[in-house]
């Protein structure tokens, strides 16, 4: 293997991840406004219209010359009805109202609406309350205007987003490709739930987990078969996924173990990034190129596999899809206080609770082995202890990630 980055800090090793995953953005397309949600823009949108596209109502109710009215109540003339999908091309003159719905254009000459439960109405009398000028009109453009730009190159689609396009008349979206993903994961002592297990043995919880997260965030991961400890099998299995997919996962194998043959297969025929990682737990992590795919291999116990694949996987997948907003962060404070003494950055299994006042609070398991799968099991977030010994007091401020991030 030729050299390589290890031992990195981990804002370093993000830093490595995102440069890597910047060289090799995957393509552009351009699918149909329903396939467009969870992607990421690939491109500015200008808005090729005015929102709203006329003036128009904002209730149903009447539409008048706010000139007309004198008083605490006037007496108006009905002379027409304008409902909402046909302009009828009304016009008001003085003294004259028109019944409309929501949404409706506005008749020329008209510049208030009173709404329906406040006007009597006797026969083609209309008897209309005291109002401001513009009451309940929504105008053209004063939400978007003609040639605004509303979404931005690296925004993630929101339905609120995918809506806003549909709203102008846009059919698509530039968006880039969503990455085909493969997931392995390894070691002879590894069982199928629901298969007997002999001495030495446990069940692939990993291919579950790692599957999942994958699946949440809106890709669509395929699972390979396990890879055993043989070098040789390693190789025709990752080489083969090299030349079919744009990213693959495998779980364990990565350390310096004497069945951890990841590393030699992937420094032979590819080119390893950068290899063990400042944190815990994770740290033997490691990410690497080969043919037309990205490799992330992540360490064997799952509580491992949960943190890589919250940081580092994921800032992965929005590099190479070309992500330019930062996933939410929250920060939250610390319940009962925590100590740390050794120099990595750690993440803490913990739970969220919000209390009375609006403030968030961590609540760390007090389980700490990566091997303790029950205990990211009973959270809902990692909880970010800086680099370096570190006694957090009751009430400190943290970062935390929950699983599930936005």
């Amino acid at each position: 293997m030729t050299e390589f980055p290890t031992g990195l800090l981990f804002d370093e090793a993000m830093r490595l991840t995102a440069e890597v995953a910047a060289a090799h953005r995957l393509d552009i397309e351009h699918p149909a406004l329903p396939r467009c949600h969870g992607r990421v823009l690939a491109g500015d949108v200008v808005a090729p219209l005015s929102l709203p596209p006329f003036d128009n109502s904002a209730m149903d109710g009447f539409a008048l010359r706010h000139e007309d009215l004198r008083g605490d109540e006037t007496e108006l003339r009905l002379v027409g009805e304008q409902f909402a999908g046909v302009a009828l091309e009304l016009a008001l003159g003085a003294g004259e109202c028109a019944r409309i719905t929501t949404g409706a254009p506005l008749p020329a000459g008209a510049d208030t609406v009173a709404i329906k439960e406040n006007v009597r109405v006797d026969g083609t009398r209309v008897f209309v309350p005291a109002a401001k000028r513009g009451h309940h009109v929504r105008y053209a453009g004063e939400d978007v205007g003609a040639g605004e730009t509303v979404l931005r190159d690296g925004q993630a689609l929101t339905p609120a987003r995918v809506s806003l396009a549909a709203s102008l008349g846009l059919p698509s979206l530039p968006v880039r490709r969503k990455p085909t993903v493969a997931v392995f994961t390894s070691g002879d002592e590894l069982v199928e739930p629901g298969m007997p297990l002999r001495p030495g043995q446990i069940y692939d919880s990993n291919r579950e987990l790692l599957m999942g997260l994958l699946r949440a965030d809106g890709l669509e991961p395929t699972a390979w078969p396990r890879l055993p400890d043989d070098p040789k099998q390693v190789e025709i299995a990752l080489r083969d996924a090299a030349c079919a997919f744009d990213l693959v996962f495998t779980c364990g194998a990565v350390s310096a173990g004497e069945k951890d043959h990841i590393p030699a297969v992937l420094g032979r025929f590819g080119r390893i990034h950068l290899w063990k990682v400042k944190m815990r737990p994770g740290m033997p992590l490691l990410l690497a190129s080969m043919d037309q795919a990205r490799f992330l291999g992540l360490p064997g116990n799952p509580v491992s596999v949960l943190a890589t694949y919250l940081s580092f996987g994921r800032a992965l997948i929005d590099g190479l899809q070309g992500r330019a907003e930062p996933r939410a962060k929250l920060r939250a404070r610390v319940v009962g206080g925590i100590e740390k003494s050794h120099p990595r950055r750690e993440f803490v299994r913990a739970r969220l609770r919000s209390d009375e006042d609006g403030v968030l609070w961590a609540d760390p398991n007090p389980a700490t082995a990566s091997h303790r799968l029950r205990a990211a099991a009973d959270s809902d977030a990692l909880m970010v202890v800086p680099e370096g010994p570190q006694q957090l007091a009751q009430g400190a401020v943290v970062e935390v990630w929950p699983y599930a991030l936005a």
